[in-house]
């Protein structure tokens, strides 16, 4: 038997795509299929499953099914679903661990690409990277974004700066360096499981899909500079617990200047954990002064890129003075 596949199936497939059948999701006999797959690769050893496009399937009980029968495999098993938008009814603890956190993605890209985005690179499908984002306004989608899931969700979700399915984001800002690092440097601070599509830690562009997925580069094209701040991020969020878990707070919002905390709490104080991430998105530098009245200790020592720091008492109450070249980051550590 010859098969052609220019000619049309006999079945119906997804996005009229022959490789990608339609299933009858209310069938039993297709569930324990569906959920025998499952099974079986947890059980070979992998980590968990991302689910494309999990919310076409509309069956009653299917993922929490999914996720039991997963879970009894490998408690801790990490399973993460394709959903751009408001997830709350999939991050009820009966389904998905996270979703791929493109409400991350989209206000953190216009913050710190600000005019340089691409337009015809983001408007289909749009997660709005657009228009640019002042720190207020920036600050006001990522604190909407930390209440709308609880705590424990936010630790989970699957956050990301481009994908499989978009362009990537050095190729969506025009190639400016200084956009991709601002960004990178708030996707490794921020709570819950940084994603890095491969290739982007070493500078590898892409437009549309299929160009977005294009093979990873030879060792003579590799940028070692995009590679470097990668390594340097990824080891401090290893080092640091407070910026994987700690709280996160806010601290300065104006201008083209964000300024954040992640607190960590522990039993002694001797080991209270403070960092302080500042982004400076402004093509000028900039000297600030951030009262820190939340903070116990007074973070310093400069773990990450190139700042001036001193401390300040004033009128009784504590506040950190910053100097930072223009479209540049930092990380100040207590230890």
């Amino acid at each position: 038997m010859v098969l052609d596949g220019s000619q049309p199936a006999n079945y119906v497939g997804w996005m009229n795509n022959r490789a990608l059948p339609e299933f009858n999701h209310e069938h039993p006999d297709v569930r324990e299929y569906i959920m025998a797959i499952a099974e079986y690769w947890i059980n070979f050893g992998i980590d968990g499953w991302r689910l494309d496009v999990p919310f076409e399937i509309e069956t009653p009980g299917f993922w929490q099914e999914f996720r039991s029968r997963v879970k009894a495999c490998n408690p801790e098993a990490y399973i993460v679903g394709e959903v751009w938008t408001d997830a709350r009814q999939w991050l009820d603890g009966s389904q998905f661990d996270g979703v791929m956190n493109y409400l991350f993605t989209g206000p953190t890209i216009a913050f710190t690409a600000q005019s340089r985005v691409r337009r015809e690179l983001v408007e289909a499908p749009s997660y709005y990277p657009y228009p640019p984002l002042s720190a207020a306004e920036y600050s006001q989608k990522i604190q909407e974004l930390l209440a709308l899931y609880p705590w424990e969700i936010q630790l989970t979700q699957l956050n990301l700066l481009n994908s499989h399915d978009v362009a990537r984001l050095i190729t969506i800002v025009q190639e400016d360096q200084a956009s991709v690092k601002l960004a990178t440097l708030l996707l490794l601070t921020f709570p819950g499981a940084p994603s890095i599509y491969y290739g982007d830690e070493v500078g590898l562009p892409g437009e549309f899909d299929p160009n977005c997925r294009r093979g990873f580069p030879p060792q003579e094209q590799l940028d070692l500079d995009i590679l470097e701040y990668h390594k340097h991020l990824i080891t401090l969020r290893h080092k640091y617990p407070a910026l994987r878990i700690g709280t996160y707070q806010v601290l300065l919002a104006q201008d083209l200047l964000y300024s954040f905390a992640r607190i960590l709490t522990t039993n002694s104080p001797d080991n209270q954990e403070e960092l302080i991430i500042t982004v400076n998105s402004s093509l000028e530098s900039a000297t600030i002064n951030i009262p820190v009245p939340q903070l116990t200790t007074k973070p310093q020592r400069v773990v990450y890129g190139n700042c001036t720091a001193r401390w300040l008492n004033l009128e009784g109450e504590n506040h950190l003075e910053l100097i930072l070249p223009p479209r540049s980051g930092c990380i100040l550590a207590n230890h």
